[in-house]
């Protein structure tokens, strides 16, 4: 009887023929964005190819890829020339890509970039926002997933390096929609813990996508408003996020976070023995040198001939009193000499001429202001004569006086025209020595009607 089962082997065999020969599979011109980059040891890149809806392994091997002139990334979009077939051992269809070209820059890549230039520009990212680490912290809190292989690093290499150091671990999410929330609530909760020298924040290595919490604004400015000293230690070491660049240390990797934050106690126990070999080899040193100078004391010639020193010191005395009278002597003949030449010059000079020379000086001074004021005087007298004279011309009684006169209403209003006077209306007339009140029997217009 004819087996009609087919084996796996063949059948993905025969799917990979007919992917092989069919036109439209073998020459594919391809956009999307790359996730999940490796780049291999050997060379070879896998990656995968997706847009806003489905996704598709890739693979560009060594001879295509060694010419590429930037370096692929996730979350870089990409225009792609290649074809499509089956990788019989898995049996599954992928992407071979032959040409490469960017094709702008990822949606998470870009958010990255905008937030980066935004907090920059902020100043969130400056030296002058950092804190210093503690030498010696005490209490350390680690905020990361609990189940993770970063805290295991992290707890491992505390315990290897700094035994004495108690360590908080704060659980949170690390990746998702409510990592960033969770990473937020634990930074203030750990600032609310007074006994706290310093805060760990990080997790293992991931994609781009699953590193995005710690992208997030509100996780960068949280970390910025911590009291407490912050290492930021996300992913590895070619991983690089905003909270990196925003806390006072970002370290590759947890375990170099933990190498970071406290000190070996190796090394604090050599520095101790070396210490106490300085302090004790400084104290025989110093002992010595005492001792030595003791010795030489001893032996010095004051100890032995004492009295010498003595006879010494008095020839010394001798002199030096002897060095005073003669300094004394010439300070006393300076003085004299001064004295009479400052006699001499007073001498030469006659005080009455000086009295009467400043006198005349005075007089002099005193004539040309006399004759200052009097001009000021004249200058101002012609002036008010001036203005006087104008003032005079503008006086209305004095025009009033060449036979004018002013007329006013009832209400005291000044009557500028015949319209404003009806027929016996109070009028009142202002003359140059007095005033006349009248009223108006008959109004007289320009054309005497």
């Amino acid at each position: 009887m004819e087996d009609k089962y087919l084996s796996v082997t063949a059948l993905t065999k025969y799917i990979k023929k007919k992917f092989d020969v069919d036109r439209h599979l073998n020459h594919i011109w391809l956009r999307g964005e790359i996730s999940n980059f490796k780049h291999h040891s050997r060379g070879h890149m896998y990656l995968t190819i997706k847009d806003d809806h489905t996704s598709i392994r890739a693979v560009m091997f060594h001879r295509q890829n060694q010419d590429l002139t930037f370096q692929p990334e996730d979350g870089m979009k990409v225009l792609i020339r290649g074809y499509v077939s089956v990788f019989e051992s898995q049996g599954q269809y992928q992407l071979y890509i032959q040409e490469l070209q960017p094709d702008g820059i990822g949606a998470l890549h870009l958010a990255f970039e905008q937030l980066k230039k935004q907090l920059s520009k902020e100043g969130l990212f400056d030296t002058i926002h950092k804190k210093t680490l503690p030498k010696y912290p005490q209490q350390i809190a680690v905020l990361t997933s609990p189940t993770g292989a970063a805290i295991r690093d992290i707890l491992t290499t505390m315990e290897r390096r700094y035994p004495i150091a108690n360590i908080l671990i704060i659980p949170v999410l690390v990746q998702g929609k409510q990592a960033s929330t969770s990473i937020v609530n634990a930074i203030k909760k750990a600032n609310e813990i007074d006994s706290l020298d310093l805060m760990i924040i990080g997790r293992g290595g991931g994609s781009l996508e699953e590193l995005w919490s710690f992208n997030e604004e509100e996780v960068a400015r949280a970390i910025f408003q911590s009291q407490l000293p912050v290492i930021s230690a996300v992913g590895h070491e070619t991983d690089v996020t905003i909270s990196d660049m925003v806390a006072d240390l970002r370290a590759p990797t947890p375990t170099a976070a933990a190498e970071i934050a406290v000190p070996s106690q190796i090394e604090l126990i050599d520095k101790l023995k070396k210490m106490d070999q300085f302090i004790e080899n400084n104290i025989r040193n110093k002992m010595e040198r005492s001792r030595e100078k003791v010795d030489s004391i001893e032996n010095s010639y004051v100890f032995k001939y004492p009295e010498r020193l003595v006879e010494e010191k008095e020839q010394r005395l001798d002199r030096a009193v002897d060095q005073l009278g003669k300094q004394l002597q010439r300070t006393i003949q300076v003085k004299r000499d001064y004295f009479k030449y400052l006699d001499q010059r007073y001498q030469r000079l006659s005080l009455d001429k000086q009295l009467e020379k400043q006198n005349q000086y005075v007089q002099d001074l005193l004539k040309r202001l006399y004759r200052a004021n009097k001009q000021q005087l004249d200058q101002k007298k012609n002036l008010f004569s001036k203005n006087l004279a104008q003032l005079d011309l503008l006086n209305p009684t004095r025009i009033m006086s060449r036979g004018y006169s002013i007329t006013y209403s009832e209400g005291n209003e000044i009557i500028r025209s015949v319209n404003q006077v009806e027929k016996d209306n109070e009028l009142i007339i202002q003359l140059s020595d007095g005033l006349v009140e009248c009223r108006a029997q008959e109004i007289r217009r320009g054309d005497n009607t």
